[in-house]
This record gives C-alpha cells, structure tokens and sequence, in this order.
C-alpha cells in the first residue's frame, strides 16, 4: 500500500475504490458500525458554554482513516441510517439531511486521514472541517425541522463546535498513535504510517 501526499489524482481513487472489494475493510466498516451504536449509549461529556464531547467521531475517523472516501461514504449512510433505527432516533425524527452530514464528515476525514503521512496539523484539519460542515449544514437542518433562523442556530453551534474542537482532536491523536502500530501489523494501513504523530 502506498501513501499518497494529497487525494488529487488518479491512483488514490483507484485505492479507495478497491476497498469495496476488500474483504477485511469490509468487515472492518462492519465492526466501527456496530462501534459507532455502542458509543452512542456512552453518556457524554459536558464541557461548558452548552458543548458536551459525543464519542461516534472518534469511530467514523477511524473508518476513514482504514477504510477511505468510497467505502467511507458508504459507511458513513450506513451508520447513520442504521444507528437511527436501532436506537430510535433519541426522540428525534428522522431526517436525511443529517445522513448527508455524516456521509460527507467521513469524507473529509477520509480525504485527510487516508493512505496519509499522519501528523497532529493534518488530524487538527480534518477535525476542523467536520466541525464547520457541522455547524453550517447542521444549523440548516435545524432551521428546517424547527422553523428557527439560521443565524440563530449557527452562532450557537459555532461556539460549541470551537469549544469541542481542541478536546477531539487530543483524543484522535491519542487514538490514532495507540492504533497505528496494531493497524500496520494487520495489514489495514501502509507500512510507512508511523504510530508517532508529530505538529
């Protein structure tokens, strides 16, 4: 397997997409799914101003980062529509616009985490990006289903997302560098990812 320093060309999608006919990245999407429904009964943790850290990031990440954009993205459907269903939604309705901003944070994650030469900047990014599509998409969404104002709804978001942001992306380092070294052996990342991940 080999590391790629951007997803712009060819050769990356062409890896990304033979992940569907891999076996063990197959499974592998299988068990973060049924992780992502465990993590959704750990109870949260609040921080303060309203944000509280949730614990499904840190599997649809790691997905990404094993499995990449194609099979992430349908990860990322599957997870969403099977955690609903199986958990009941916690009380809320059903809406597809929130499976589309789970599909496309695993994108992103993807997009930076696979077949990557990992350091704490390019995790920060990734965490990033996944939090401004959350705060702008997911503020739509709840616009649309409560009748609030965008603005509104954003500015709320944005202060949570920037308080969560530091806390996940300390816990995706910290995730990532105990996990590299069991991936590389497994076979489920390029040899070349180092379990270390410097700024």
């Amino acid at each position: 397997m080999s590391l790629y320093p951007h997803p712009f060309s060819a050769a990356y999608w062409r890896d990304a997409a033979r992940e569907l006919r891999d076996l063990r990245k197959l499974t592998f999407a299988a068990l973060m799914i049924a992780l992502c429904v465990v993590l959704g009964h750990i109870p949260s943790v609040p921080l303060f101003g309203g944000a509280k850290i949730t614990w499904g990031f840190l599997a649809r990440a790691l997905c990404a980062l094993v499995c990449g954009p194609v099979l992430g993205v349908v990860f990322g459907f599957s997870e969403d529509i099977l955690s609903f269903f199986l958990t009941g939604g916690g009380g809320y309705p059903f809406f597809p616009g929130y499976t589309l901003t789970t599909m496309l944070g695993v994108l992103i994650y993807a997009l930076f985490l696979y077949r990557a030469e990992l350091n704490i900047r390019r995790v920060f990014l990734a965490k990033l990006l996944t939090n401004i599509q959350n705060v702008v998409l997911g503020s739509l969404w709840s616009a649309i289903l409560y009748g609030k104002a965008w603005s509104v709804m954003a500015a709320g978001s944005f202060w949570k997302n920037l308080i969560m942001l530091p806390f996940q992306t300390a816990l995706l380092v910290v995730l990532f560098a105990a996990l590299l070294p069991a991936l590389r052996r497994a076979g489920l990342v390029p040899r070349q990812m180092v379990g270390k991940l410097r700024w």
